[in-house]
């Protein structure tokens, strides 16, 4: 339980809820409970009524004392109905108080949790997959939900029935008290058992409903590749096997299934032959009535799905707990990547890297060794080298989503450290060497960084990069709905979208991530025109394994294995011996070659 305690606070933000559910709680149970009384001195009432009918046989009061017994007897089912209608609109005020509650905590979770999940660094999403995030941020908040909503909703309402009730039939008589319930814990036990057998078989079945699910949308992702290797067949046959495992599994929980309310009717029904046999013995010694067995066989069906809920909630609190702990495994990972003096200021974009070295986190790769150079506002920067050189873990490094392991890294003549993080990032244009597009339209892509993007800057940013033509040719244009990742479009076209993302910003300092690697030498070298009047007064940073790419820039960094083996333009480099020329001589190759 101790995971649990985090719950509290979100109990204790909705106390009044609770509190209200309580005394809603205590209110349905009186009105559950009085009707067993009322059927008490009903069959007391039969009783004596029978026995005063016999009395007055052959006389005219016969009559009279049936419309009096007859009357009686309506009152008590009137009033009975009564308390059963009361007793509901009480219970719907339970759960309107209870369940609601649980769903209002189980939305403030899930928006603390993904808030929590935005505050964190690349390094926490690198070491955990996407599946793992979600399942917490789902699967297990809804267990917790079971807790705070149902579990604790029985677990008050079996409370405030035995306070209820087992007094009051231990007042009547302790023998046939202890007697009737002696099954109930036996039930307890076993529906706990039970349920926990169900709650294995429920969990194989969701990770085999999970596989089947991977599966299918690999394969329709995959489409292509399916088709182009002739592999239907066996992708056929691997969803076959995937969905027979995942019938067997719900063919064996629905067998445990049928178990439970057997189980349950059994006992109970063992609960009720007591009760009249025990109840018999006492009626016969005339410690009791035969009203009160009646009440007692009330009582124990009263007690019975409180009892058989008491194995259910146990087990909703043991996952609940365990799914707790492992929401606190991530909410209790905290953002190094905090600002120390909290800046905030416009970027002019002068970039100074002094002695930085960077070591991946999880992968203790060394990507950065002692890494110097500078950047005057309005220059052009390109990092050219061979992949895994470090030439993008710079570019990771300057909106900070990593920290440097030691260097700094100033930028306006401020360490990044000191700046406030959220105005850091948004005076930077970023395009990433992994291009992603949302499922969503162009225009909401191209203006994901700008939400009061005008037309005209939407137009202007897709002309710039190129691609506002191919766009114009879409039947539905910048309205066009994007699919999955971006698949709609061919790779050259995201990329080209991902940097209109970027441009429409006109932000102070633009990085372009190797981001014209997927476009043929004649729309790079258009963009690249384009982009000489964007980079005008605009610090840019091109990182590129091309040295085409590369030729606008003012200076050139040249990367070997986290190292700067070489710096300076285009010409200086091209007429030394290095790694620079050594590429461009290669690409001019490959260029005649093709």
């Amino acid at each position: 339980m101790k995971s649990l305690r985090y719950i509290n606070k979100y109990l204790f933000r909705y106390k009044y809820r609770l509190l209200l559910g309580i005394v809603f709680t205590i209110i349905s149970n009186f009105f559950q409970i009085l009707p067993a009384q009322v059927v008490r001195h009903a069959f007391n009432l039969i009783r004596e009524g029978i026995n005063l009918y016999g009395l007055f046989e052959g006389l005219n009061q016969q009559e009279l004392v049936y419309d009096i017994f007859a009357n009686s007897i309506l009152v008590y089912g009137l009033i009975i109905l009564a308390m059963a209608l009361l007793r509901g609109i009480f219970l719907f005020f339970v759960r309107q108080t209870i369940i609601v509650m649980s769903r209002l905590i189980e939305n403030d979770l899930k928006n603390d949790i993904y808030a929590h999940y935005q505050s964190l660094p690349l390094s926490f999403y690198r070491k955990n997959n996407t599946g793992d995030l979600m399942s917490r941020i789902s699967e297990d908040v809804s267990r917790v939900r079971m807790y705070v909503g149902p579990a604790i909703m029985y677990g008050i309402n079996l409370i405030v029935l035995f306070l209820m009730v087992i007094p009051y039939m231990l007042s009547v008589n302790v023998k046939l008290t202890l007697y009737t319930l002696i099954p109930l814990p036996v039930l307890a036990i076993s529906i706990y058992y039970v349920n926990n057998i169900i709650q294995r078989k429920s969990d194989e079945i969701q990770r085999s409903l999970s596989g089947i699910t991977t599966f299918v949308q690999e394969a329709f992702s995959g489409i292509r590749v399916l088709k182009s290797f002739v592999r239907e067949e066996d992708s056929h046959n691997n969803f076959t096997t995937a969905s027979n495992k995942y019938r067997d599994k719900s063919l064996e929980l629905n067998f445990v299934n049928s178990l439970f309310f057997p189980l349950v009717l059994f006992l109970v029904g063992l609960s009720t032959i007591i009760t009249v046999y025990i109840g018999g013995q006492e009626v016969i010694n005339g410690s009791i009535t035969t009203g009160n067995i009646a009440e007692f066989i009330i009582y124990v069906n009263i007690l019975t799905w409180p009892v058989t809920s008491l194995g259910w909630t146990a087990s909703l609190v043991q996952r609940a707990a365990a799914s707790q702990q492992r929401i606190n495994e991530f909410l209790n990972t905290e953002n190094d990547i905090v600002s120390r003096k909290n800046i905030s200021k416009p970027i002019k974009g002068d970039i100074a890297f002094e002695n930085v070295d960077f070591i991946y986190p999880d992968t203790n790769i060394h990507a950065l060794k002692s890494v110097s150079f500078s950047i005057k506002h309005g220059e052009t920067l390109a990092i050219i080298g061979n992949t895994g050189s470090g030439k993008s873990t710079i570019a990771a490094l300057l909106p900070r989503m990593y920290d440097a392991t030691s260097g700094r890294i100033l930028i306006d003549g401020v360490d990044v450290r000191d700046y406030n993080i959220k105005s850091l990032r948004s005076q930077f244009g970023y395009v990433p060497q992994d291009v992603f597009l949302f499922s969503d339209t162009i225009s909401n892509n191209i203006g994901f960084g700008l939400p009061e993007i005008t037309e005209e800057q939407m137009v202007q940013s897709t002309k710039d990069a190129d691609v506002y033509e191919n766009i114009k040719r879409f039947p539905e244009q910048f309205e066009t709905k994007l699919g999955e990742r971006g698949i709609t479009l061919s790779g050259g076209q995201k990329q080209r979208v991902s940097i209109a993302r970027a441009l429409v910003r006109e932000p102070s300092i633009l990085i372009l991530d190797d981001s014209l690697s997927a476009v043929d030498t004649k729309t790079e070298n258009a963009i690249l025109g384009s982009l000489r009047r964007i980079m005008h007064n605009r610090t840019s940073i091109i990182i590129s394994h091309r040295v085409s790419s590369v030729k606008l820039a003012d200076s050139i960094l040249v990367m070997e294995d986290g190292e700067i083996v070489q710096h300076g333009s285009h010409e200086e480099l091209i007429n030394e011996e290095g790694l620079y020329k050594v590429l461009y001589e290669r690409q001019l190759q490959s260029e005649d070659t093709a």
